[in-house]
């Protein structure tokens, strides 16, 4: 952060993190306008212009929950390669890369390397990084490439999002239950929900995506 903030800022930039450590994904110009009282999205916009300016926020264009905080700069993706680390040891937390059929998320096979970053720095702690495969969830900023932070946990929360397994596939979605009936919802309207029945379905939860960091190469998961 390279300039103090004001107090507004301070405000606008603590509710995107409250948000963030909850759900695993940044509020909306609106939802931040709602909760901090402010007449409309666009004065919500100027703040978040303001906060980019001075370096608390990056925002993503052209998506409604396009704000991203700033990783350190060990966090940088293109220095994470196993070439680039003096140590490729099994430190930080598991990259996991493409995840064959019906086997865990964490199967050894399935870890590229590890990232030198500490699970506390995410709220709550995060137990692996997830390759994002596509633009299913790309309305929330969860881009193709990017790594999404995972906390392991079977507890969710309608909208959060989570990393879901339904028979051998892994995916990452929005999380919403009624009854025996669930939901896996896409942020693209390109995509339709998935309708799972408990009843008669199988469905385990893996996770809940607690932050993501922009970036990466190769095969990618979501």
């Amino acid at each position: 952060m390279s300039r103090p903030l004001t107090a507004r800022q301070q405000n606008v930039y603590d509710f995107i993190v409250k948000t963030m450590g909850e759900f695993g994904y940044p509020p909306t110009r609106a939802e931040i306008a709602k909760a901090l009282g402010f007449r409309s999205p666009n004065a919500a916009e100027e703040h978040l212009r303001a906060l980019e300016r001075k370096g608390a926020i990056r925002i993503i264009r052209n998506t409604s929950r396009g704000i991203r905080l700033p990783a350190p700069e060990t966090t940088d993706v293109s220095d994470l390669a196993p070439e680039n680390n003096a140590e490729n040891t099994p430190n930080g937390l598991p990259v996991i890369g493409e995840v064959a059929a019906g086997s865990p998320v964490l199967a050894a096979e399935h870890i590229d390397r590890y990232c030198p970053l500490p699970p506390e720095y995410f709220t709550p702690k995060a137990d692996y990084l997830l390759r994002v495969r596509g633009l299913s969830m790309k309305d929330v900023g969860i881009l193709e490439g990017d790594l999404l932070a995972v906390h392991r946990t079977e507890r969710v929360r309608d909208g959060q999002i989570v990393v879901a397994r339904i028979e051998d596939e892994v995916t990452v979605k929005r999380f919403k239950r009624q009854g025996h009936q669930v939901q896996l919802l896409a942020e693209n309207a390109e995509f339709e929900p998935i309708e799972i029945d408990l009843r008669t379905q199988a469905l385990e939860i893996e996770g809940v995506g607690v932050g993501v960091i922009r970036g990466g190469n190769g095969q990618a998961l979501g």
